[in-house]
């Protein structure tokens, strides 16, 4: 019975998953609006070294598009699409909103979701996506930098069901 009890004592106590401290979360929940702030502010600088530090540096990383074809892994791919972004638009000015920023317990791995206003002007004509959805998540790198490893964009469909 001892041999039982003690067993069960340990794989209690090692399943304890405790959270870092409410002050630990706060500082990297305002770590990553910083980055996450920073990096808006880079796309509507079309500034891509400011972009490319806030992603991960490896092949792995994906940046899903709003259009079925953009599902780009790795830096240089996801530089490409940018360039190509920047090459046909201007005068972008991004507002956000909505955003909701979580964190494992391990305190390495968050996700978020935000939702933003994109304007641009495309062949001198103003343009406005509204209420896009901006998710992803973020990886510690082992230099303790919040690093992007994976976003998506959607636009939100208007489907009138039931109507």
């Amino acid at each position: 019975m001892k041999k039982i009890l003690s067993f069960l004592f340990v794989l209690l106590l090692g399943a304890c998953n405790q959270c870092p401290d409410e002050p630990v979360i706060a500082d990297e929940i305002e770590t990553i609006e910083n980055l996450l702030e920073s990096y808006v502010i880079a796309l509507e600088n079309e500034d891509y070294k400011k972009i490319e530090q806030s992603w991960a540096a490896n092949d792995s990383i994906i940046l899903i598009g709003t259009d079925n074809s953009e599902m780009l892994m790795g830096w240089e791919n996801i530089r490409t699409a940018y360039r190509n972004q920047f090459n046909s638009i201007s005068n972008t000015l991004i507002s956000t909103s909505d955003q909701f920023i979580r964190i494992n317990c391990s305190g390495n791995t968050a996700w978020f979701t935000k939702t933003m206003n994109y304007n641009f002007m495309y062949d001198s004509v103003a343009h406005s996506f509204e209420g896009l959805r901006f998710t992803g998540v973020l990886d510690k790198n082992t230099d303790g930098q919040w690093k992007l490893v994976q976003g998506h964009l959607s636009i939100p469909a208007q489907v009138n069901i039931g109507k």
